[in-house]
């Protein structure tokens, strides 16, 4: 559970179990929780707003609608600065985890399972706190003002 404060309101927050158990939470931007899927095969983050209830993009409100794409595109921003990927996959999949989320992975042609998509790949590996940080400090820098630690999960 996530204790945010939203405009004023206090607001209780529940993240999905199955991305609580999958990935690393990172920090948070004004709408969304940033997350690391727990894989070091790729550079997978989660971006997860902080909106209870929500399962497709059309269910946010628009300005929230506005906050997502402008911090998907930042975070897009990032990973293409930090780690000059190939490309960028970007998606929401609803069909394992219906909390709404959003994937933005950065893929190599060197990559393990190069072209072919990411989802469903067997045998993944955990990080280790250095190579978590090796990856994602640059990345959080990169985000700088538009990320904050990450609140306590209760």
């Amino acid at each position: 559970m996530i204790q945010q404060n939203n405009k004023g309101k206090a607001l209780t927050f529940t993240l999905d179990e199955k991305l609580a158990e999958d990935c690393i939470l990172l920090g948070e931007m004004n709408l969304c929780s940033l997350l690391l899927m727990n894989d070091q095969r790729f550079p997978w983050f989660i971006l997860v707003p902080r909106v209870s209830g929500a399962e497709e993009l059309f269910e946010l409100n628009r300005d929230d609608q506005i906050s997502l794409q402008i911090e998907s595109n930042l975070l897009d921003q990032a990973l293409k600065n930090t780690l000059n990927p190939t490309t960028l996959n970007v998606g929401s999949l609803g069909n394992v985890v219906r909390q709404l989320h959003i994937h933005h992975i950065a893929r190599f042609e060197s990559d393990d399972c190069w072209p072919d998509p990411v989802w469903g790949q067997q045998g993944g590996r955990p990080y280790t706190e250095s190579s978590q940080k090796k990856l994602t400090q640059p990345i959080l820098e990169a985000l700088g003002r538009h990320i904050r630690p990450p609140v306590a999960l209760a």
